[in-house]
């Protein structure tokens, strides 16, 4: 869970620093020489040489006095520190004045002294009046004054009603379709101009997004293909078995696994590893602010980073579609080689039963998810906001999105093929 503030003053926020400091002071070896730390220099300070800081306890008539001087630097902070507090609080919930007259020199460690002495004498009952101190430390002093920061109540966020809710998720939604539509827009534009000046195309970084797009998922899609084509296969045999229809396996996983299966399992999975990996990319170069140093010089990250990643998967993802297929009629032909079918029956059947259109259109569904993948990948990545969990969020985001996405596009071919007779 991540921290909410509270109602603490600056003084006890920086008091708590400079406690967190002051404890290794006590340990063996004395305070730490190096190390980053907050703390505010006078415009003269003192030789390191220059002896430490003391109390000296003086009783007055009615109330409790007591002089603090020489070095409130950290080590001299650090000597005092047990000392004053005890003085401090002994005041009896009485008036205590502190006489800063003999202090040569403060830093945030003397300043966090006397303000921790302020708050020992408050909780007695009583009040500290710091007199004599120079103008520049009463400087330090009045920086840290007890001004209480706005608070944040827990139930802020249960007390939102419906209508506020609806609110905002409806915000959101339409935010998201603006930044998608821009996203589309802009990277239409590019991707034009990319095409008609090839010269302008980073064609390395697009070799290399189609390594790792293509050629390093063949095994997983070809195993895949492999294994649903012969469970599929095998499944089929079994249920037309009785009714002697082993003969219309072949045809009927030639025409599911080039029309339907073969680009739909294939997009699922590059949206999977593709899709996730391009979000991962760009959203840590987003948190890095790699992106607005490119910017900074005048260089598009939708040019950069977008455009190879688009154009890698519209020339792979179709590729990888027909190593699917045919890993797929590898494992039918197995099965109908098993039900004692030679293999030239199986190839007949497949190639006599799917037609052109088949083919081709299962490669257009190809050729439109390769875009939604890579394209609501990089979107995205394009939208991780900051945080320790933003790119693990903008990663599933680009899972979950796409696979919807490849889904309703499927949908919407089912019925352009029906009403084309395709």
């Amino acid at each position: 869970m991540r921290a909410r503030p509270g109602n603490f003053s600056p003084a006890a926020l920086f008091i708590s620093q400079e406690l967190r400091y002051l404890c290794h002071s006590h340990e063996p070896g004395g305070p730490p020489t190096t190390g980053p730390r907050d703390t505010i220099v006078p415009q003269h300070p003192l030789p390191p040489g220059h002896p430490g800081a003391s109390v000296l306890a003086v009783t007055g008539a009615g109330q409790l006095r007591f002089e603090i001087r020489g070095r409130l630097d950290a080590p001299g902070t650090a000597h005092v520190w047990d000392e004053a507090s005890r003085v401090a609080s002994a005041g009896s919930g009485g008036a205590v004045e502190a006489d800063c007259s003999g202090i040569e020199y403060m830093d945030g460690s003397g300043m966090a002294l006397l303000l921790k002495l302020r708050e020992v004498v408050a909780e007695a009952g009583g009040t500290l009046s710091l007199v004599n101190l120079a103008p520049r430390h009463r400087q330090l002093i009045d920086l840290t004054g007890d001004r209480p920061l706005p608070g944040w109540n827990p139930a802020d966020s249960e007390r939102r009603g419906l209508a506020e809710r609806v609110g905002r998720a409806t915000r959101d939604a339409l935010t998201g379709i603006r930044e998608m539509v821009e996203f589309v827009g802009e990277a239409s534009v590019i991707i034009t101009r990319s095409l008609l000046h090839p010269s302008r195309v980073r064609w390395k970084d697009v070799l290399l997004s189609c390594v790792h797009v293509g050629v390093d998922s063949l095994f997983i899609i070809s195993l895949l293909g492999f294994l649903m084509g012969l469970i599929m296969s095998f499944q089929s045999a079994i249920s037309l078995q009785r009714f002697g229809g082993e003969i219309f396996v072949p045809n009927m996983l030639g025409l599911v696994m080039f029309r339907e299966m073969g680009p739909l399992v294939t997009a699922i999975l590059l949206a999977a590893r593709s899709g996730s990996a391009f979000a991962a990319e760009i959203g840590t170069m987003k948190i890095n602010e790699e992106l607005d140093a490119l910017t900074t010089m005048g260089l598009s990250p939708m040019r950069f980073l977008v455009v190879p990643k688009l154009l890698s998967a519209l020339a792979m993802v179709p590729l990888m579609t027909l190593f699917f297929n045919l890993a797929s009629l590898v494992g039918g032909a197995l099965v109908m080689l098993s039900l004692g079918f030679p293999l030239v029956t199986f190839t007949s059947r497949v190639f006599s039963y799917v037609h052109y259109s088949d083919f081709f259109g299962g490669m257009a569904k190809a050729l439109v998810f390769s875009i939604l993948v890579a394209g609501v990948g990089c979107l995205r990545g394009m939208q991780t906001r900051s945080g320790a969990s933003a790119v693990g969020l903008s990663t599933t985001s680009a899972v979950v999105t796409g696979i919807i996405f490849i889904a309703f596009a499927d949908g919407l071919f089912a019925v352009a093929f029906y009403y084309l007779k395709i």
